[in-house]
């Protein structure tokens, strides 16, 4: 298992996008698409079955995803009687988030319309690539999983998905996990972003950490250049999990934020120390003051993929994913101004 820790109006999704212009393949005729199963309605369901019940018409219905959901999402440990000890347990103190999922994801159709559209176009950009065939939804813990790839399918825990001012949000427990900045992106419209990323990773493994800044840089700039083009209708601000205020004060200050890593020789630092905050998530960039977002190198990264596609206008997705960051770099030849 793999943790990475969403009708359709482009003119309002794309607000904050610096460029709105998108060239999106005609998939009408592409079969691909998600089958939606709700794990989490068959676990909750008030029945009077006995515990050993219930886990045979799970193991029945979902396979290996439910040995996922008990030991790697749940947690419960893989000892005899465990699951019979704490699952009702766990039921138990869930219940209320449940009940509060199913009023809130009563109909998924409509927050999944860009993953089903994302899903066609993996199909035709990376046809290479199995995707997974279903999407499986559950209620976990909070502590837990939000998106995951499992061997059964793509899975989403809808619990963290609930809107940024649910209550249980805003609990001293959830805050002491997740900071403010974290809990404004549980919101519905993220649940694509993160499978679409996880989807990304899956096709191409990150693999950049012990290289010089510039190319961590762009290598996350590729993932999102390539998030960009499978969502096309979802906000750049969704994408890179900023505010509107962040992404348009990063675009004002794209010159002034390039000369900071030029002037302090930051461009080919290998030392994780300097390197780490500028490619990570965070509630900003210390360096650059209080109103600066977080992972600020990736949106630089992400400028300068976009800059080198734009000199290599027929350069297929995959093509940008095998070119070395290095060659990115050098000829795109980026300099904002």
């Amino acid at each position: 298992m793999k943790k990475i820790l969403f009708f359709i109006c482009p003119l309002i999704l794309l607000f904050g996008c610096k460029d709105k212009k998108r060239n999106v393949p005609d998939v009408s005729n592409v079969k691909a698409s998600l089958k939606v199963v709700r794990f989490e309605q068959d676990l909750f369901a008030p029945a009077n079955e006995n515990i050993d019940q219930k886990l045979g018409q799970l193991d029945a219905k979902y396979g290996n995803f439910t040995k996922d959901f008990l030991y790697n999402i749940v947690g419960i440990p893989p000892f005899p009687d465990s699951v019979r000890m704490h699952l009702p347990t766990f039921i138990h103190d869930y219940q209320s988030i449940n009940d509060s999922v199913q009023v809130h994801f009563k109909d998924l159709n409509k927050t999944l319309e860009p993953l089903q559209l994302a899903m066609k176009l993996i199909h035709v950009y990376f046809p290479f690539y199995k995707a997974p065939d279903k999407l499986i939804t559950f209620v976990g813990p909070f502590d837990g999983y939000g998106n995951v790839l499992t061997s059964s399918g793509m899975a989403v825990g809808l619990q963290m998905y609930l809107g940024k001012d649910f209550p249980a949000y805003n609990t001293e427990y959830i805050q002491t996990i997740y900071p403010a900045y974290i809990t404004r992106r549980f919101e519905p419209e993220y649940l694509p972003v993160n499978c679409v990323k996880n989807l990304i990773e899956d096709m191409y493994p990150n693999k950049s950490q012990s290289l010089p800044l510039v190319q961590q840089m762009i290598e996350a700039g590729k993932r999102m250049y390539v998030l960009d083009q499978l969502l096309p209708y979802v906000a750049d601000t969704v994408k890179i999990g900023y505010t509107n205020d962040q992404l348009e004060g990063s675009y004002k200050r794209e010159e002034a934020i390039w000369n900071y890593f030029t002037v302090n020789n930051l461009l080919y630092s290998i030392e994780l120390d300097e390197t780490r905050e500028y490619v990570n998530d965070g509630p900003k960039t210390n360096a650059l003051g209080e109103d600066s977002p977080g992972n600020i190198g990736t949106f630089i990264g992400w400028q300068i993929v976009k800059k080198w596609m734009e000199k290599n206008e027929k350069t297929t997705l995959i093509h940008l994913m095998d070119t070395p960051a290095d060659q990115i770099f050098k000829e795109a030849k980026y300099k904002p101004h």
